[in-house]
């Protein structure tokens, strides 16, 4: 289209311009790189080693991607309208991530979320002046939807138990393959095999296909020629169909309410279309239902060609049936419905019905489902899915949980936040219970504690004035104009919606996919003018351009370092798994590692281990210091690094300083109140110590210890007997309870202060019956000991002990007639 998008009749900067060849090579690696990073499990940020090259190579992409666009864009930057300005304001996001560095939970974290941050505002950037070109516009809706089918169809591969074949296709380029398959794209758990695809995550490859369901409706039901309207039609069916075998509920209960909020945008005549198209696709679906489900669970146990090639043929021909029946619709009831509906259209209020109509309707299909005997049509496992859906089932009661405990962390760092990945940093410090959860399973909340409250309303007013533009601009625009870019406002809705429930935008792909909708978005706002700054227009070009691609580069330097630091750790990793490795081998690469990143937690780890043998094996206190220096150092950098404090007790503890070493275990109780390891730690050293304590006559020292000991036990007690009062549905998840090691050692120092039956209670705590294992027998020695002291038996245990050893007798005398000086 020759004129603007919509709106006001301000002079668009991109539509008629010619197309150079950088252009075209923007256009092209745009289209290599929407290829490549879905297939690196979908760049997560899943704050791990393993996670962190793929997304430094991603961010290093895209600053390249951004250097071409300011190449191609520079006389496109005029900064005279509002899309412009956003293009400018978009900084301010990972500028409030930079603020937040310096109150991070986690240094490392938070220094590689500026880096993400970066990449999306750049993604965002290249996308507002990329798709204002209507040749760049359909490029990349294409390469969106072209991609899309292919992750569909690479679940498949694996859904119908050919994992090595997709592993073959795919092991080239991407990150996500080992043993020759991909990893996780059909994983199974506590509710079945599921379907995963690139995600390696149910929930968030339902939140792409429902954003994928709704763009090829939108696309089957626009695009005119016969082939666009049969693909599109053609993959309805294996999109409705993997979204049900993911077996998520999440996408089951969202889904209604972004038909909802995307009918309410469409014409009369488009949401008719759109429900005659949903209805031939589920039909089609719900045919190959069951026996698609019963073969993908039949070949993902024991694989069979002839079974598998019959699962691919209930797909193909089902969704080519549904494919020509909406091709079929599109070339011959679309243009009478456009005709018959006029007169309705022009009605006020015509364009709510259908939308109410089929939201409700949907409600009431899945009310049906779940409370009807209707869900018996179902596979079994997709019914008991069903089943579960209510507000008292584990994971929305886990997810209140999480909220709340997020709320708690915010209290702490109200303002600002507390830094890229401060969940996954400190959420054991905050926890309401013994979870683990490294993400909040809300992208918002989760933003909003990391940024705080300023940076958070900062992303609000931003994204909202994006959705504010671009809606009233949609409304004032011609038919042409509302169809153009509406594919990202269906994209950026759908996973946004889902991301309320869940962590989908901990996928940096998913991230970049609403960043580049976003940019959609912003490049089809109405075209208000912005008053002339004094500067002249060159220079004020300047300054931006050469800002931009100033950061760019330091950008992409600072990621290229840090994946070379990440390869490092990984090198010494694999250096120290062959046989008899040489000290100065494995550490020659923590040390590259540790010149780039000083308190990289992975490599301090692993050097301060690597230390700490040394000293052990040479006994030279340089090895112990450097240790130390280096451990205190990072500490000071990730303060809620369990690894970090667990190697900084052991170097103190080798080192002599075993009261600065428990001093660090009490202190950091706090922080991992949850882990009865820990607890275990605590209570075994403070026993250990003060029986030294006790031995040497220091009477202060051995109350200090016992005492310490006995408030953790409470502790562990107390948390016990709040973990009855959670709700019915929700559980607890890791266990937590007194364990033979912590009623051992707080039995012992309830002995040595004489109280004798207070011991025989917490023993009997700590039984087991497993007595061939040296502690559990050991527990059961001072049980029965206990016992005796108090002139009672247990006869049972007593048989059950002596006849694991006879000698167990002469113990239990020895323990019973021990005297303490109280």
């Amino acid at each position: 289209m020759a004129n603007p998008v919509y709106g006001k009749q301000f002079k668009a900067s991109t539509e008629d311009e010619k197309r150079g060849s950088m252009f075209w090579v923007l256009n092209i690696c745009m289209i290599l790189f929407l290829l490549w990073a879905p297939f690196q499990i979908a760049l997560f940020n899943g704050l791990g080693i393993s996670f962190e090259k793929p997304l430094f190579w991603a961010i290093m992409l895209v600053c390249i991607l951004m250097i071409l666009g300011l190449i191609q864009f520079n006389k496109k930057v005029q900064l005279d309208d509002q899309r412009d300005m956003v293009a400018l304001l978009i900084i301010l996001l990972p500028i409030s991530y930079m603020i937040s560095m310096f109150s991070a939970a986690s240094w490392h974290y938070a220094v590689n979320m500026v880096l993400i941050q970066w990449m999306y505002a750049f993604i965002f950037v290249i996308g507002i002046y990329l798709l204002r070109d209507r040749v760049s516009n359909k490029i990349i809706q294409i390469t969106l939807m072209g991609s899309a089918y292919l992750i569909v169809f690479f679940g498949y591969i694996s859904w119908f138990g050919q994992g090595y074949l997709g592993g073959h296709l795919v092991s080239w380029f991407s990150n996500g393959v080992g043993n020759g398959v991909y990893i996780d794209a059909v994983m199974q758990d506590s509710n079945g095999w599921r379907l995963t695809s690139v995600f390696q995550y149910a929930n968030t490859y339902a939140a792409f296909l429902m954003a994928i369901m709704f763009a090829g409706l939108f696309n089957a039901s626009r695009l005119k020629t016969w082939y666009d309207q049969l693909i599109h039609g053609f993959m309805l069916v294996p999109v409705i169909l993997a979204l049900i075998l993911t077996l998520s509920r999440g996408g089951l209960v969202v889904l209604p309410f972004v038909l909802l909020i995307l009918l309410l945008l469409l014409r009369p005549a488009q949401q008719i279309l759109w429900f005659i198209n949903l209805v031939i696709a589920g039909i089609a679906t719900a045919v190959i239902l069951n026996p698609v489900t019963d073969i993908g669970l039949q070949v993902i146990a024991k694989y069979d060609g002839a079974i598998a090639a019959k699962g691919w043929a209930y797909l193909l021909i089902a969704s080519l049936i549904a494919g020509v029946l909406i091709m079929l619709v599109g070339r011959y009831i679309a243009p009478k419905l456009e005709h018959g509906v006029e007169g309705w259209t022009a009605r006020r209020g015509a364009s709510l019905w259908i939308p109410i109509g089929s939201a409700l309707l949907g409600i009431l299909m899945l009310v049906l489902l779940i409370a009807t005997n209707l869900r018996n049509l179902l596979p079994a496992n997709i019914r008991v899915r069903f089943e579960n859906i209510n507000f008292q089932q584990s994971s929305v009661l886990e997810r209140f949980t999480f909220y709340r405990d997020a709320m708690k962390l915010l209290r702490d760092y109200p303002l600002f936040g507390a830094g890229g990945g401060a969940w996954g940093a400190s959420y054991e410090a905050y926890q309401n219970n013994p979870y683990v959860s490294r993400q909040a399973h809300n992208f918002f909340i989760q933003y909003l504690v990391e940024v705080g409250v300023i940076g958070f309303i900062i992303f609000i007013l931003f994204v909202g004035f994006i959705f504010y533009k671009y809606i009233r601009g949609y409304y004032k625009a011609n038919r042409e104009g509302k169809e153009s870019h509406f594919i990202y406002f269906i994209i950026v809705v759908s996973i946004l919606m889902h991301s309320l429930l869940d962590f989908n935008l901990s996928y940096a792909y998913m991230s970049i996919l609403v960043f580049l909708g976003l940019g959609g978005m912003a490049s089809a706002m109405d075209l208000t003018p912005l008053k002339r700054l004094k500067a002249p227009a060159g220079t004020i070009r300047g300054i931006y351009v050469s800002l931009i691609g100033v950061v760019a580069i330091i950008v992409a330097f600072t990621s290229l370092r840090f994946s070379v630091a990440s390869q490092d750790v990984v090198d010494a990793q694999k250096t120290s798994q062959v046989a008899s490795p040489s000290y100065e081998d494995i550490r020659a690469p923590l040390d590259k590692a540790l010149a780039i990143r000083s308190t990289f937690p992975d490599a301090v780890v692993f050097m301060g281990s690597l230390l700490t043998q040394v000293f052990q094996q040479t006994k030279d206190e340089q090895y112990y210091n450097e240790d130390i220096a280096l451990l205190t150092k990072t500490q000071e950098k990730e303060p809620f690094n369990k690894n970090i404090v667990k190697q900084l007790v052991t170097a103190y503890q080798l080192g002599g300083k075993s009261d600065v070493a428990f001093d660090l275990l009490v202190n950091s109780i706090p922080k991992y109140k949850w882990d009865i390891e820990w607890y275990e730690g605590v209570i075994t050293q403070a026993y250990a110590l003060g029986n030294q304590a006790y031995e040497k006559k220091d009477k202060a020292s051995e109350e200090k210890y016992f005492n310490a000991g006995l408030n953790a036990y409470k502790e562990v007690q107390d948390g016990v007997e709040y973990l009855k009062t959670l709700p019915t549905g929700q559980l607890q998840g890791r266990a937590f309870a007194v364990t033979p090691k912590i009623a051992l050692n707080i039995g012992k120092i309830q002995l040595m202060q004489g109280n004798t039956a207070d011991a025989a209670a917490t023993f009997k705590l700590g039984l087991a019956d497993d007595l061939n294992d040296e502690t559990n027998r050991e527990v059961a020695r001072y049980y029965l000991a206990a016992l005796k002291k108090e002139n009672q038996n247990d006869q049972a245990i007593y048989d059950k002990l002596i006849k694991i050893d006879a000698k167990e007798k002469e113990q239990i005398d020895t323990i019973v007639n021990t005297k303490y000086n109280q």
